[in-house]
């Protein structure tokens, strides 16, 4: 259901089979907050299961794909490992959902913004985009099964440097690593996205449920083990003074100072 903050759509004709999921925050470079959490959990656990959907494509409005969590939304209501959590249950949507999934993005892919991008199919960078996954620089750990997945795709040193040092990627050089599949023109990311996803919507859907479901079976159950432990330990980090250091540094505008945090 299409709320403010999350637009559904069909593009083109409904026949197509092509649902498009927009993140519409742009005055917050669409920050996602536990309503969009949960409107993309139920979004994709329905076009899992709707056989008039074959390819699902996630982009965000106003030049920027998203800046990751929104802090102040994360704040007031912190999420929890509970199976029924917003943020819990849409990344278990991702991880199983079993049709083709294509991602367009453009600006900022900040934290999550970077590491769902690791669930889908096929990806699109325009040339403005920024990849970043900032977990360690705010005293958290990686989500999202990124500590497996990302070092099968870039190798550990890279992986450890986009980690450790919170280093962003810019659109050419993620191409370059294998976090994309193509490389746009900036505001040309979502059109291409579509052009892919019209190509794969023309596939026999069982023979492309079947090949993704090839393609994951290998660390299958490594993702869901690597996706519990990520979470506990993010929710244990949340409470450490590391953390609190980092959050009130973002809000007060200022570095923060974890020399004199104690892990």
């Amino acid at each position: 259901m299409t709320t403010p903050q999350l637009l559904i759509s069909r593009p083109g004709a409904d026949d197509l089979g092509v649902l498009l999921l927009r993140l519409n925050r742009p005055e917050r470079r669409n920050a996602i907050t536990a309503e969009m959490y949960a409107g993309l959990a139920d979004a994709l656990s329905a076009a899992d299961a709707d056989d008039s959907v074959r390819v699902v494509v996630i982009s965000g409005e106003g030049g920027h794909f998203t800046a990751g969590n929104d802090l102040v939304d994360f704040q007031s209501a912190p999420p929890s490992l509970d199976d029924d959590s917003p943020v819990i249950r849409f990344l278990r949507a991702l991880a199983t959902f079993r049709k083709p999934l294509v991602a367009a993005v453009e600006g900022a892919a900040i934290g999550v913004g970077t590491t769902l991008l690791l669930h889908c199919d096929l990806v699109v960078v325009s040339r403005s985009a920024s990849l970043k996954m900032p977990f360690v620089s705010l005293g958290l750990v990686p989500e999202a099964g990124a500590s497996l997945l990302l070092p099968r795709l870039v190798g550990h040193l890279k992986a450890a440097e986009l980690l450790m040092l919170s280093e962003p990627v810019k659109g050419e050089e993620a191409l370059r690593l294998g976090l994309a599949n193509r490389l746009a023109e900036p505001l040309c990311a979502l059109p291409e996205a579509l052009h892919l996803a019209g190509r794969l919507a023309d596939q026999p859907l069982g023979s492309l449920i079947l090949t993704k479901q090839l393609l994951r079976a290998p660390i299958k159950e490594a993702l869901a083990e690597t996706m519990m432990t990520e979470g506990a330990l993010f929710f244990e980090r949340l409470g450490s003074p590391e953390a609190a250091e980092a959050f009130v540094a973002f809000f007060e505008k200022r570095k923060p100072d974890f020399r004199r945090a104690t892990a």
